[in-house]
């Protein structure tokens, strides 16, 4: 786990070790840790997104991941049992009988793979229906869901 020194919100990234191997990622971050600022602290976490949000939430303080299809994508390089995984970050937010269980907000951002044609390539399927399933457990525990479609939010789910 990597951090950079911040302020009041956390910025919880799950694209590491993308910028070594891809320069153009690299400038993304490079623009995306500038458009951020002073108050945001960066923590860099590929696995163990559970354990940071349970270690670093706060009432205080906001947090944003991204993003859950990057995250997917290192459990699956890693071979990690993605049904167990969902389950642990699902547990880490919400307790059924008693509810949400971090003690701030969290926004997630996720990318949509669903809505073309099924992949050819099985690797391709099972992201997209793994992605399907994470997407469906996280929904379901939060509040709000709100589907970016041209730039404009789309309300799936209320609060």
């Amino acid at each position: 786990m990597s951090r950079s020194a911040g302020g009041d919100c956390l910025y919880i990234a799950t694209a590491v070790g993308q910028a070594e191997r891809d320069s153009e990622m690299a400038e993304r971050i490079a623009e995306h840790k500038a458009r951020r600022g002073e108050r945001w602290q960066t923590i860099e976490e590929p696995l163990d997104l559970a354990g940071v949000l349970r270690r670093e939430a706060r009432a205080e303080r906001p947090i944003l991941v991204d993003c859950l299809t990057l995250w997917l994508s290192n459990l699956m390089a890693g071979e990690r049992d993605i049904d167990a995984e969902i389950d642990t970050l699902v547990s880490a937010l919400y307790e059924a009988g008693t509810g949400p269980k971090l003690a701030g907000p969290v926004v997630f951002v996720s990318n949509e793979v669903g809505h073309g044609i099924v992949p050819m390539h099985p690797l391709a399927r099972d992201f997209r229906d793994h992605a399907g399933r994470l997407h469906q457990a996280v929904a379901a525990v939060a509040d709000s869901v709100v589907l970016m479609v041209a730039g404009i939010p789309m309300t799936v789910k209320a609060p």
